[in-house]
């Protein structure tokens, strides 16, 4: 019995022991603003302040992922649904966009392992995530190539409505392996995964869920 309340324990409350730094920060901001607010008897406010400082903690959540892949594999870079797969404006590219709620994981991860070739900031509009206007939102293209190759499956950061500030944790010709951080995007947003056409065999589909640096994306023909 003792185990089963340790599995429920971890299960549902686990997460606090992978909160970035950054999260630990919002959180500490928050719990003592929801200190100060109950000491004045403002609980209701209080209570509010206490909430959010709890969801900040879930927000930066990174829990660790250790799964291991062949090199025929293209891993997912974020947790999510995927939105959509198809070629847009690059027609030798399959676009594969995934939207990450404000309850998801946010941390993104590398595809492959390989090179981060140059990163392209983009600023934009704010639509939420979800809208398939957001294409036009602020972005963050990192590019990742395959080592001696001309493959590519390249990363894309796109910022939702709210908060709308995109961390980048790479840069260019740094070394890379697969499942290793790229950054974060704050509150709510959508990752893009850009891949040659005629080199990938797609295994994902849309509506489906994934999880990034555990989802197989697709395979190198």
């Amino acid at each position: 019995m003792l185990e089963d309340i340790n599995r429920t324990f971890a299960k549902c409350f686990g997460w606090v022991f992978t909160v970035l730094p950054m999260g630990l920060k919002f959180f500490a901001v928050l719990a003592l603003v929801a200190c100060i607010f109950a000491l004045i008897n403002l609980r209701a406010l209080g209570f509010i302040c206490a909430v959010l400082a709890v969801f900040c903690a879930f927000f930066f959540r990174d829990p660790k992922r250790d799964a291991s892949f062949s090199e025929d594999e293209i891993v997912c870079p974020a947790d999510g649904t995927v939105l959509s797969i198809k070629t847009e404006d690059d027609p030798n590219s399959v676009v594969i966009r995934i939207f990450l709620s404000i309850f998801d994981v946010h941390v993104q991860h590398s595809t492959v392992t390989g090179k981060v070739g140059e990163i392209f900031y983009n600023k934009g509009t704010f639509l939420f995530a979800n809208n398939p206007e957001a294409v036009k939102n602020e972005r963050n293209l990192i590019q990742i190539y395959r080592p001696n190759s001309d493959r590519f499956a390249h990363v894309e950061q796109i910022t939702g409505a709210i908060a709308r500030r995109i961390e980048c944790w790479v840069k260019p010709g740094q070394d890379i392996k697969v499942g290793e951080h790229l950054g974060l995007v704050r509150f709510g947003s959508q990752v893009a995964v850009y891949l040659p056409k005629n080199a990938v065999r797609v295994l994902v589909k849309e509506g489906q869920k994934v999880q990034g640096g555990l989802t197989v994306l697709a395979l190198w023909k």
